[in-house]
């Protein structure tokens, strides 16, 4: 299985993205949440891999190792994040592509397929995501997401994580430690921080409706699916109920399945996660 880290210059940035499968394969883009890597996707990006696909898993503009916006209250944002999702495509010479999205990854396929990319989507799946976000998990992401704290090591980084993203469900430890690993940066004087650019956060801030997307999801045309942490607290039960009623769920275009022993998000690193996202991109 051919699995490469690579870089492309995409809107005036370099953006990394690990790509995975061979290379006339049908595409899978892959896309983590909002304070993560693409390296998230390492499980599920391997399993797709190995059942034929080619998989595209970015590093949003901001994080992992792409390169930070020099002009974050306008490019931190669903908008500027569809034309990077845009242009690696049309560099690749990707025609049509299935996408899955973890929570902030999922709004930028929901804004994609509903947008720029429409008809060249031809699947999308939800990692908890949906077109109306809680408003008191919006708060507490904003909380640790802007203010990222700095560790003397990386083993009391890796405790964080463990602590901050319990809700991600099991993960063994050397996904943990994986997990660590990937997403780490070195500061000046020598401790360790989650790897990502603060003001990132600021998209709440600035543009506090880009998660608002009830238009957008009512005009889908294509199969969704949305997997939905039971304990989610960004995305709660009466917001599903209202996606299996507008939108692909009045055309019976919505799958949801409630994955069990998660909040916000399924880590996509289960027989039983990864088996739902590989059928429903088989159908």
């Amino acid at each position: 299985m051919a699995c490469a880290s690579r870089y492309a210059r995409l809107a005036g940035y370099e953006i990394h993205f690990m790509d995975w499968g061979e290379p006339e394969a049908p595409v899978v883009l892959a896309w983590h949440g909002l304070a993560r890597t693409g390296r998230d996707m390492d499980e599920l990006a391997g399993h797709l891999a190995r059942c034929g696909y080619r998989v595209l898993c970015p590093d949003t503009l901001g994080r992992g190792l792409s390169q930070w916006s020099r002009a974050p209250d306008e490019e931190y944002c669903l908008a500027f994040y569809t034309r990077l999702a845009t242009q690696l495509l049309d560099q690749l010479g990707v025609a049509q592509v299935r996408w899955i999205g973890t929570s902030m990854g999922g709004a930028i396929g929901m804004a994609a397929a509903g947008g720029v990319l429409a008809g060249r989507i031809t699947h999308l799946a939800l990692n908890d995501i949906a077109p109306e976000l809680a408003g008191a998990a919006v708060q507490r992401i904003k909380a640790y997401a802007g203010q990222p704290p700095a560790f003397d090591t990386v083993t009391e980084l890796e405790a964080f994580f463990r602590q901050v993203y319990a809700p991600y469900g099991w993960l063994s430890d050397a996904q943990w430690r994986r997990l660590t690993e990937t997403s780490t940066r070195r500061l000046p004087d020598g401790r360790v921080t989650p790897h990502y650019d603060p003001a990132m956060v600021r998209q709440f801030t600035v543009h506090p409706r880009d998660y608002d997307q009830w238009a957008v999801y009512d005009g889908l045309d294509v199969p969704v699916l949305c997997l939905h942490g039971v304990e989610s607290d960004l995305v709660l039960p009466g917001t599903i109920a209202r996606m299996k009623q507008r939108g692909p769920g009045a055309r019976g275009r919505l799958q949801v399945i409630e994955v069990p022993d998660c909040g916000h998000a399924p880590a996509l690193n289960v027989p039983d996660q990864l088996g739902w996202v590989e059928r429903f991109f088989a159908r």
